[in-house]
C-alpha cells in the first residue's frame, strides 16, 4: 500500500512532539505493510463511511480513508479531537 499524505495530515504531524512522531512514524510503517495489523487495531469510525482510525499510542490516533492501494492519511493527534473531526 502506498501512503498519501494530505496536507492537514502534514500540519497535524508537525505539532506533535517529537517522541509522538516517532511512535506516528512506527505506525505509518506498520500501516504501509499491513494497514491491518493488530497492534494499529485499525477500525471504520462510526458516522464516518469509508474513514478508519489506527491507533498510534493510548491518548493518540490517526485517521485515513482507503482508496485501492493508496491509504489517504486524514488527520493525526490526541484521540478525542482527531475523532471529533476525522
Amino acid at each position: 500500500m502506498s501512503l498519501i499524505l494530505t496536507e492537514r495530515f502534514v500540519r497535524a504531524y508537525a505539532d506533535l512532539p517529537t517522541n509522538i512522531q516517532k511512535k506516528v512514524d512506527k505506525a505509518l510503517r506498520l500501516l504501509e505493510t499491513d494497514f491491518r495489523h493488530p497492534s494499529l487495531q485499525s477500525h471504520p469510525i462510526e458516522g464516518s463511511t469509508g474513514i478508519y482510525e489506527a491507533r498510534v499510542d493510548l491518548k493518540h490516533r490517526l485517521t485515513y480513508q482507503r482508496e485501492g492501494n493508496d491509504l489517504i492519511l486524514r488527520t493525526v493527534g490526541g484521540h478525542e479531537e482527531t475523532l471529533r473531526n476525522p
